[in-house]
């Protein structure tokens, strides 16, 4: 499982409609960008209270790629 497979994954998961969850990866030098796209109404369950369920999640996603630089944006 790579890592924009991972975050679809818990995302789905985690909201109401899962079939509006889409990530686009962008790779740049050092460095990933995994874009979470979900449902307007679903962006609370996803960034959670003060944000630790986003946290939480980035935490998973930098255990999972180990020494690589990948930053997670929810949009």
């Amino acid at each position: 499982m790579n890592d924009s497979e991972l975050i679809e994954y818990i995302a789905r998961a985690l909201v109401d409609k899962p079939e509006e969850v889409s990530v686009k990866e962008t790779r740049g030098g050092s460095v990933t960008v995994l874009e979470l796209h979900v449902d307007r109404d679903d962006m609370g369950r996803v960034i959670g209270k003060d944000g630790r369920v986003a946290n939480a999640i980035r935490t998973l996603l930098r255990v999972a790629t180990g020494d690589r630089r990948v930053v997670l944006e929810i949009v």
